[in-house]
């Protein structure tokens, strides 16, 4: 039987994949001491269980020194397989060196994770120059897709939609999303001219004005894209857009980019907050089962 115990604000997502594989929940009691330093223990039975560690890791350094402890603790508490389950998987943009002396924090942080778990289950990492996370991390990763959900609620949402990619990259996605969607897609060409700053290309809309528009991307963080992409399509006589992302890691500053240019954004709970209206529960749930099955993963 399988442990789940989350992280500070992972109660409910632990709760719900306890629910939906039959695991059991424990509860990880964090506090800090006077000079700032973690105060950490575990409050689960971990002899011969195996431990799911459940941990959203956008806003990664806070959270990493106390994830890691709670992974060596759930080893000394005799756990034989410890797993993490971080639904947003931090620290996978800085993935090369343009600078003498820069980081490479993608690979960095792999190796600090890979060192501790024996594997991890992520939803939709933000793959670029990396294609595959067996080439950062050394634990086994399983990936979840999160294009059925937000299919579904497109499905369930928005009448004549159009699925609109921010850019090549996006192309595969889009059209998987829009065809579970039962709708066209079309994607922007896109060059970017600085962190802050793109430049877009329209692609034909010929007898496709009237559907509404639903932009999809994997992750939002600035919002410079899905701006100028909506500021597009409005400009080429589209109604403006909703926006339908996995990954919302927007500040509150951040979120007035999109307001008027837009026609709403929703986003899945892998980061919780007030756009994630789309829940990946049970996809993450059906890959846990499916490690299960293999023998490789919870005793489910």
């Amino acid at each position: 039987m399988a442990v789940f115990l989350p992280l500070p604000g992972n109660e409910a997502l632990a709760a719900s994949l306890a629910s939906l594989t039959g695991g059991t929940l424990g509860r990880v009691e964090t506090r800090r001491f006077p000079d700032g330093e973690s105060y950490l223990r575990l409050h689960a039975e971990l002899s011969g269980q195996e431990a799911l560690l459940v941990c959203t890791l956008d806003r990664p350094d806070a959270k990493l020194l106390p994830l890691l402890f709670a992974a060596a603790t759930a080893r000394r508490l005799g756990s034989p397989r410890v797993r993490l389950v971080a639904p947003y998987l931090a620290y996978m943009r800085q993935d090369a060196i343009f600078h003498p002396g820069e980081a490479l924090a993608s690979a960095d942080f792999a190796a600090l994770i890979s060192a501790r778990f024996d594997g991890i289950v992520t939803v939709d990492p933000h793959l670029h120059r990396v294609h595959s996370l067996s080439s950062l991390y050394a634990c086994p990763a399983t990936l979840v897709h999160a294009a059925p959900a937000l299919a579904r609620w497109i499905r369930e949402n928005v009448r004549d939609p159009l699925v609109v990619g921010p850019d090549a990259e996006s192309e595969q996605w889009a059209a998987g999303i829009a065809e579970a969607a039962g709708a066209p897609y079309l994607v922007f060409g896109k060059e970017r001219l600085g962190d802050r700053q793109v430049q877009l290309s329209v692609p034909d809309l010929y007898g496709r004005q009237e559907r509404e528009p639903v932009l999809v991307d994997d992750i939002v963080s600035s919002g410079t894209t899905l701006a100028a992409a909506a500021d597009a399509l409005r400009e080429a006589g589209m109604r403006s857009p909703r926006c339908v992302v996995v990954h919302d890691l927007r500040r509150p500053q951040a979120r007035q980019k999109l307001d008027g240019l837009t026609a709403g954004l929703v986003s899945t709970n892998t980061v919780p907050g007030a756009t994630s209206r789309i829940t990946v529960d049970a996809l993450i749930a059906g890959a846990l089962r499916s490690l299960g099955e293999e023998g490789s993963g919870p005793g489910f």
